[in-house]
């Protein structure tokens, strides 16, 4: 029996992902939490096999970090981030801190499944759409998005400035100074060659992090 752990902060969709996962058979679904800061305390508690990371939790800690803090709390667990973006660097951030897996929310159930059990074995998923899509683009040449140039943590730190957290919320979050804060804000505005929060948020809906300009 696989042991997952849900983590998103809308119960519909949570309440979607434990039908589809429990009809499926040899799942059971341990717990769910709603934001990062939960996900650590229920994994903890729970130990499950598997979890189903939300990326886009506007409150508190985000999936990125949650996965980063996941991976080191509870030795074993694997995660997979499911998310409504479908566009580069999160995979490659992903890989950095942990993650096994990743999928989007419009994924077709049975892939959904599919991840879910070749995690749980110790393999690696990407959804198939999003792994052919990477690697046609690598075939034609294409140029990848800037955001990629982003170390993982600078991505959790442009990811907060977009969403609109203040200083001192990303220092109370992420355990970082004003000072260090400050310094990956100058990291991530010479690497996209911008000079403003506001042309970052613009260059995250550009590129498909975001669904709607702020």
């Amino acid at each position: 029996m696989i042991r997952i752990l849900l983590v998103d902060d809308h119960g519909l969709v949570r309440t979607g992902l434990r039908r589809i996962l429990e009809q499926a058979g040899g799942i059971e679904v341990v717990g769910e939490a709603e934001d990062g800061a939960s996900a650590l305390r229920l994994a903890k508690q729970t130990r499950p096999d598997v979890v189903l990371m939300d990326l886009s939790m506007p409150a508190g800690m985000g999936g990125i970090e949650a996965t980063r803090r996941l991976v080191r709390l509870v030795p074993g667990v694997r995660v997979i981030a499911l998310t409504v973006m479908d566009e580069d660097p999160f995979p490659d951030r992903l890989r950095e801190v942990g993650a096994l897996g990743y999928l989007t929310k419009g994924c077709p159930a049975a892939e959904l499944v599919d991840a879910v059990r070749s995690v749980a074995r110790g393999g690696a998923y990407v959804e198939s759409a999003l792994a052919q899509k990477r690697m046609l683009a690598d075939w034609s040449g294409s140029a990848v998005t800037p955001f990629a140039a982003l170390s993982a943590r600078e991505m959790q730190v442009a990811m907060m400035i977009v969403d609109g957290c203040r200083t001192e919320t990303i220092c109370e979050t992420l355990s970082l100074s004003p000072k260090t804060v400050s310094t990956y804000r100058k990291r991530i505005h010479d690497k996209l060659h911008i000079k403003t929060d506001a042309e970052l948020t613009r260059a995250a809906y550009r590129f498909g992090l975001i669904r709607d300009q702020l």
